[in-house]
């Protein structure tokens, strides 16, 4: 059984589907960060992950139309969408992009993380 298991985990890390990988707030981070993001200092930084990657473009469109967020970066070839504003603002795009993505389109979700 070990063996099928391992089989099987082996395939899904190799084999990405439809999924948020990474949903993390970074809540008041330290002004060297948004340095070396280049972004405006707003109060919070969210980070997502998605595959496939170009799922980072429709995030994006999800997060700045559910709240007043600015999008720090975005890259469709890794699926890396990085977004700024108030804690509260974040904080609901992140959820938005969670669920719209869930409910929509069938992604699986990632347990939204903040530090």
């Amino acid at each position: 059984m070990a063996d099928e298991f391992d089989r099987k985990r082996i395939i899904q890390e190799s084999v990405p589907g439809k999924q948020v990988t990474l949903a993390h707030i970074i809540a008041s981070p330290v002004q060297d960060i948004y340095e070396r993001l280049g972004i405006e200092e707003t109060g919070a930084i969210g980070i997502s992950t998605l595959t496939p990657g170009e799922t980072a473009i429709i995030a994006a469109d999800i997060a700045t139309k559910a709240s007043d967020v600015e999008i720090g970066f975005l890259d469709r070839f890794t699926g890396a969408l990085i977004i700024s504003g108030d804690v509260a603002s974040v904080e609901t795009a992140m959820g938005a992009i969670n669920d719209t993505l869930e409910t929509l389109l069938g992604f699986t979700p990632a347990k939204i993380t903040r530090t």
